[in-house]
């Protein structure tokens, strides 16, 4: 390693992690002391939990790690904003050479951090934290996710397959993302657009020690429609296509009827050679609008240019910028926009 580690700090999005941040901050401080050791990382490095809105204790218990061991400090979010947007507040707020995202669960490798700066000494920008396999996911959930990561690279979507939020970045690329604006927020294919040198490590991921998933079945669907239309105008492309088969195959029944007509002397009795192709074509229509209605929601809620999240307090020393630099440091927050 170099003669001066880097700075590290790794962030931590909770939403309602009482029952597992004791634990996750307990691993994280052994793992600290280890790396200081080893020399691979300052001293002055810190571990920053950002309590995304929790209804439960654990903006306390976060204000209590803090009080106890100078290494954990904490960012509040003033209401929930979902995790990407807890998770970016922490990436934009926090100081260091190197951030580190990790959720709070304990599902990843924190043995695989240590494997994650030996590939940024060796001059990635961004690693990658991807596992191994899903055995630990339900056959229903290693499907669908599967059948995802196929799906959205035929859309034309870039995206590493198996890798969530474990991820460190140099503060080069830190800075860049710091560029892009956008309120619908996907990182996991909004960070590959940074465009800088990369790197991939492999890891087996735990169950959860603790708590309940924050990711129920409706969640992973809205982040995977959130995925699709964010980065991919294919299923607009799609809708083109779509409705020019859907005017073939009329256009092939017209010519069918009328030769029918005229060469059986009379047309097909009935509702179904009328009443069907209404109805497909009904339905046709209305999934056509809805994957419009999808896209143009989306710039609605753009051209609001609503802040994506508001802090109402920090601790330790991280920051928010809010067109300028303003330090926070143990600091209450009353509204500081973002």
């Amino acid at each position: 390693m170099s003669a001066h580690p880097p700075i590290l700090s790794v962030v931590v999005p909770c939403f309602n992690e009482e029952e597992v941040l004791p634990e996750t901050a307990r691993r994280l401080d052994e793992l600290f002391h280890r790396l200081i050791d080893e020399g691979m990382v300052d001293p002055q490095s810190r571990v920053y939990f950002v309590d995304d809105g929790s209804r439960d204790l654990t903006w306390s218990l976060i204000g209590g790690l803090h009080r106890g061991n100078p290494r954990f400090g904490g960012i509040k979010l003033s209401r929930n904003r979902g995790h990407q947007n807890a998770l970016l507040a922490g990436l934009l707020s926090v100081p260091g050479d190197m951030v580190l995202s990790i959720d709070a669960d304990l599902q990843d490798d924190l043995t695989a951090i240590e494997r994650m700066l030996q590939a940024a000494a060796g001059g990635a920008d961004i690693v990658f934290g991807v596992r191994s396999d899903r055995s630990s996911d339900t056959f229903f959930k290693r499907m669908t996710a599967q059948g995802y990561y196929s799906l959205i690279g035929k859309l034309g979507v870039e995206i590493v397959s198996n890798h969530a939020d474990f991820r460190l970045m140099s503060r080069r690329a830190i800075e860049a993302l710091r560029d892009y604006n956008e309120t619908n927020l996907f990182l996991r294919a909004l960070i590959i657009q940074l465009g800088f040198a990369t790197a991939i490590v492999t890891y087996e991921r735990s169950e959860r020690f603790a708590g309940t998933s924050k990711y129920p079945l409706r969640k992973m669907l809205s982040l995977a429609v959130q995925g699709v239309t964010s980065f991919s105008i294919q299923p607009l492309r799609a809708i083109t296509w779509l409705g020019l088969a859907v005017s073939i195959v009329s256009f092939l029944l017209g010519i069918w009827a009328l030769l029918s007509a005229l060469t059986l002397g009379s047309t097909v009795s009935g509702w179904a050679s009328t009443v069907i192709p209404i109805y497909m074509i009904c339905g046709v229509q209305m999934l056509c609008l809805g994957i419009i209605g999808e896209y143009i929601g989306k710039i609605y809620i753009e051209t609001k240019r609503r802040p994506r999240f508001h802090i109402e307090a920090a601790l330790g020393g991280a920051e928010v910028y809010a067109g300028g630099r303003l330090d926070l440091a143990d600091k209450p927050l009353t509204r500081v926009e973002s």
